[in-house]
C-alpha cells in the first residue's frame, strides 16, 4: 500500500488482506509463518516512509550546506522494487485456497471485499484531500476524476483495487498451466515498466505487479523452501547484488530498459524473504514487526490523509527554520514522522473498532455466519 509504494501494507497485505474465518471451529488453525508477517511489517513501514519523504519531506524548502534531503529520496528509490512486489507475492502465496472456492464465495470474500474497502476509503481520502489541495498526490477534483479513479486509474489506495482485480485473474486462470499465466503477466510487467504502455496515475502499478501476485500464488512451495534455507550469507549476497544493480541502473539510466525493472524486482523478492527470515530470529524486533505485519490494513488506509494534514500544517513553518534546526529535521523527520503516523493509525483503528465501526475495515456481513477479520491470510 504497495504501496506503493507507490502502497502498500499494504496489500494488503499483506497490506491488508481481510480474510474469511472458517464457518466451523473443527479444523485446527495452520501455524503462522512469522517471516511473512515480519516482511509485511517491514514493507508497510517502508511504504509510509516513502510517502513521508516524497509527499512532505521533499516539499520543505531546505537551505542546508549538505544534501541530506536528496539522500533520503535516493534511499526511498533504492527500495522501490522491494516494497510492493513483496506485498503482492505474500498476498498471492495465501490466495491459493481462496481461488479454489466457488465463484460466489470468492466474489464476496475477496473481490467485493477489497473493492468495497477501496471505495470506502476513496471517499475518506477524497474528502480530506479536498481540504488540502496543495498536497502532492493523486486526488479527485471533478466528477470525471471520481469516475476515472474508481474504474481505471486508482488512487494511492491502488493496492486494494489491484487485489480485487488480481483475484478475478487468479480465479479465471486457475486451471491454466503456470507458464500460460506467468509469461503474459511478466510481459505486461516488462512493457509497463519500460513505459511502452499508457499508464497514467497508478494504473501502471496494476500492470507491473500482477506477475508478483501470481508468483506467490503459483510458487508458494518454492518460496517457503527458500525461507527455510535462507541464511545470513544468502541475505548478504542478495543485498550486495541488489545494491550493485540499483546503483548501476541509476548511473546508466536503464530503469526503463525493457525487462530490467521486473528482473530487479525478482531479486528483491528473494532479498525480502531472506531478510524477514533473519529478522524473525531477533527476539525483540521480530515479534514487534510480526505484530505490525498483522495490522497493515489500518496503517495503509489511514496514513495518507493524516500525512496530508500534517504537511499542510508543518511544511511552511519547517521551511522557515534556520540552518541548525533544519539539519536536525533533515536527519530525524522521516523516521520520527513515520513512527508517529504508524502509531496514530493503529490507535485510531483501535478507537474505531471500539466504537463499532468494523464496517470501515471489512465488508459488512448482514447477519451471515462468516465474517471477515483484519490480519494476515490463512496459513
Amino acid at each position: 500500500m504497495t504501496a506503493p509504494g507507490g502502497a502498500a501494507s499494504p496489500a494488503a497485505e499483506t497490506v491488508p488482506i481481510p480474510v474469511v474465518a472458517p464457518a466451523t471451529a473443527a479444523a485446527p488453525a495452520k501455524p503462522r509463518q512469522g517471516w511473512a508477517d515480519i516482511a509485511k511489517g517491514v514493507c508497510i513501514i517502508l511504504v509510509v516512509l516513502w510517502h513521508v519523504v516524497m509527499k512532505m519531506y521533499l516539499a520543505i524548502d531546505w537551505h542546508l550546506p549538505v544534501p541530506l534531503p536528496g539522500l533520503w529520496g535516493a534511499f526511498g528509490e533504492m527500495l522501490l522494487p522491494l516494497r510492493m512486489p513483496v506485498f503482492f507475492m505474500i498476498s498471492g502465496m495465501f490466495a491459493l485456497s481462496a481461488t479454489r472456492r466457488p465463484w460466489s464465495v470468492v466474489a464476496r470474500s475477496r473481490i467485493a471485499q477489497f473493492y468495497y474497502l477501496y471505495l470506502l476509503w476513496f471517499v475518506v481520502h477524497t474528502t480530506v484531500l479536498a481540504m488540502v489541495p496543495d498536497f502532492d498526490t493523486l486526488a479527485a477534483h471533478s466528477a470525471l476524476d471520481v469516475l476515472e479513479q474508481i474504474t481505471i486509474t486508482p488512487t494511492n489506495l491502488w493496492y486494494l483495487f489491484a487485489l480485487a482485480l488480481y483475484f478475478v485473474v487468479a480465479k479465471v486462470t486457475r486451471d491454466l498451466p503456470s507458464w500460460a499465466v506467468l509469461v503474459p503477466a511478466a510481459a505486461l510487467s516488462a512493457i509497463a515498466s519500460a513505459g511502452l504502455l499508457a499508464a497514467p496515475g497508478n494504473r501502471g502499478q496494476l500492470y507491473q505487479n500482477l506477475v508478483f501476485f501470481l508468483i506467490g500464488l503459483r510458487f508458494r512451495p518454492l518460496i517457503e523452501k527458500w525461507a527455510r534455507t535462507a541464511t545470513t550469507r544468502h541475505l548478504l549476497v542478495c543485498a550486495g547484488v541488489y545494491v550493485v544493480l540499483m546503483l548501476a541502473i541509476r548511473v546508466t539510466g536503464t530503469k526503463y530498459t525493457f525487462g530490467v525493472w521486473p528482473a530487479v524486482c525478482l531479486l528483491a523478492l528473494a532479498l525480502g524473504v531472506a531478510g524477514a527470515v533473519q529478522l524473525e530470529r531477533l527476539r525483540r524486533v521480530g515479534p514487534l514487526l510480526s505484530r505490525l505485519g498483522q495490522q497493515t490494513l489500518p496503517i495503509y488506509v489511514i496514513h495518507m490523509p493524516l500525512l496530508a494534514l500534517v504537511a499542510a500544517a508543518l511544511v511552511g513553518p519547517f521551511s522557515a527554520l534556520g540552518t541548525g534546526p533544519q539539519l536536525a529535521l533533515a536527519v530525524l523527520l522521516p523516521v520520527v514522522l513515520t513512527a508517529v503516523l504508524v502509531s496514530v493509525c493503529l490507535t485510531l483503528h483501535t478507537w474505531l473498532l471500539s466504537a463499532g465501526a468494523t464496517w470501515m475495515f471489512e465488508l459488512p456481513r448482514f447477519g451471515r455466519r462468516d465474517r471477515a477479520v483484519g490480519g494476515p491470510p490463512p496459513r
